[in-house]
Parts: structure tokens; C-alpha cells; sequence
């Protein structure tokens, strides 16, 4: 079971410190563990219940009302509030808590809805990606444990081969081809993933080459098959170590547009890079481009 300090409630909750503070006081709405130094401590019942009560707020629920719900009657009004898909702030809570609780039932149910009612790209772009954006945080709180992420992360991967299985991958007659690859030492490679399916679903050809791929490959894999763009992410790379790869690739490959994802691209300077690299932070970043492709 995790322990969170107020802070951390408050920036996976998105509900003030000082409000927790009133609502705990004044209804009882968590009940937090003290220590020698009398310093509330949290738990993971805490957080699913500020995640649930903030839902149920954010929809005009007075936190006087939300108080005198018994856990039942809390659950059955989220369920309720989460068949409306077009509430993304309610999905993303709804799947954090499915993660806490290792449940896959209710992981999938919110997935699928999402699916059937928004579409594969819509549902990942609006939900899954800042649902992983706020693992991200939970991860820089040290509040989850390796195999919660690695739970959700293959259940997201399942739909994410399913779905590029399922690609006729018809080529227009001018379709691009992209490489897409992560440097050595990179294994995170969910959104490359995601964007191959929005390649291929737009009809452009992918040359995948997935985790931790040598530099020199690189220039094999050109040799063998022209190509028109690379596409590569950073999660786990030092700052210098990223600025000094992106230039190596850029001279290798200087007649190539080079896209660079990840989170570690928000950390970049743009007005430091050479003139073919650019980034993009989220996919809908990237749908732009490859909706103008000719």
C-alpha cells in the first residue's frame, strides 16, 4: 500500500491542500494516519475516494451530499458518471483507480467504452495519453509501484497490437515511408506504437524497428529501403546525452525530417535544434502533419 503526503493527494486529485484539510475536518471524508511528527499520511483508500468525491463534485455534487453517500451509493454514481466518455477528466480518474486496484474489469469496461463511443485514435489521444502523463506524476510522487505501471502498460499494448493487426494498411500511391525506432537504452514504446497505427491508418508505410536500436542500424536499414522520415522518443535520457544524440542523428541523416516524441521532448529547446529535427510532445501534436502529407 503507498503513502501519500497532502501534496501528492493534491496534484493526482487536482483538489487544494488546504480544501482536503477543510473536507477532512469538517466531513470526514478521509482519514489520514499521523506520524511521530504529526504528519498526515495517506493511503490508497484516500486517493480513490478524493479521486471519486472530486468526480462527483466537478458534476455539481455539494461536498455536504457526497459525505453521507455509503461506499455503494458513491460507486453506483460514478459508474453513471463515467457511461458519458465525453467527460475525459472522469475516464482518466476512473482508469487511475482501476490501476490502484489491479482491476482489470474495469480497466478494459472504461477502455472499451471510450473505443466504441470516441474511436481507437480519439480514446488514446484524449484519454490514454494524459492518462500516462499523470502515471508520469504518480511515478515523480514515488506513490506507484512498478507493477501497477506494467499492469496497465500491457493491457494498452494488447489494444494497441489489436488494433494495428486489424489495419488493412492499404499504401496510397504516394505514401510516405517513416522509420520509427528508439535509441539504445530506450524500451518505453507504447506511443511509438500509437503512432505507427496513425501511419498506417492514413496510408503511408512503417519501417518498425521498436526498442533500444544501435545508431549504426540506422544506416543499414537506409541503405537497404529509402525512406522519407524517422521518428524516435526520449523517457529515459540524460539532458546532455539527449542534446549530443540528436545532433549525432541529424548529421547522419541530414536529408531526412527527423520527428523527436517523448516525454523528455518537453524539456527541449526548440531554438536549439538543427533545422531537420522537430518536435512534437503528444500525438495530436503529430495528427496536423500527417493529416497535410499529400
Amino acid at each position: 500500500m503507498a503513502n501519500y503526503s497532502i501534496k501528492d493527494l493534491e496534484k493526482l486529485s487536482g483538489i487544494k491542500a488546504h480544501t482536503i484539510r477543510i473536507w477532512e475536518k469538517r466531513y470526514g471524508l478521509v482519514e489520514p494516519e499521523r506520524t511521530d511528527t504529526n504528519i498526515r499520511t495517506y493511503c490508497d483508500s484516500d486517493l480513490k475516494r478524493l479521486l471519486n468525491v472530486s468526480m462527483l463534485n466537478r458534476h455539481g455534487y455539494k461536498i455536504s451530499k457526497i459525505a453521507c453517500l455509503s461506499d455503494d451509493e458513491l460507486s453506483e454514481k460514478i459508474i453513471h458518471l463515467t457511461q458519458d466518455v465525453r467527460d475525459t477528466q472522469s475516464q482518466i480518474e476512473n482508469l487511475t483507480i482501476a490501476m490502484i486496484e489491479l482491476d482489470e474489469q474495469k480497466f478494459e469496461k472504461s477502455l472499451s467504452r471510450s473505443i466504441i463511443q470516441l474511436g481507437f485514435e480519439e480514446t488514446i489521444t484524449r484519454i490514454i495519453y494524459p492518462y500516462f502523463v499523470k502515471i508520469g506524476l504518480m511515478w515523480q510522487t514515488g506513490t506507484i509501484y512498478p507493477a501497477q505501471e506494467h499492469f496497465v502498460s500491457n493491457l494498452i499494448r494488447q489494444k494497441l497490437l489489436v488494433a494495428i493487426d486489424s489495419q488493412l494498411n492499404t499504401l496510397r500511391t504516394n505514401a510516405k515511408t517513416f522509420v520509427l525506432y528508439l535509441p539504445e537504452g530506450e524500451l518505453h514504446e507504447l506511443a511509438l506504437l500509437f503512432y505507427m497505427y496513425m501511419i498506417r491508418k492514413r496510408g503511408h508505410k512503417v519501417i518498425y524497428l521498436g526498442q533500444s536500436v544501435p545508431y549504426n542500424d540506422l544506416f543499414s536499414i537506409d541503405d537497404m529501403q529509402p525512406t522519407d522520415y524517422m521518428i524516435t522518443s526520449f523517457f529515459s535520457f540524460s539532458q546532455p546525452d539527449i542534446e549530443e544524440y540528436i545532433h549525432k542523428v541529424s548529421k547522419g541523416f541530414p536529408t531526412k525530417k527527423i520527428f523527436i516524441t517523448g516525454g523528455q521532448s518537453k524539456d527541449i529547446n526548440p531554438d536549439k535544434l538543427p533545422e531537420n529535427i522537430q518536435l512534437f510532445a503528444s500525438p495530436d501534436k503529430f495528427q496536423p502533419f500527417l493529416n497535410s502529407l499529400p
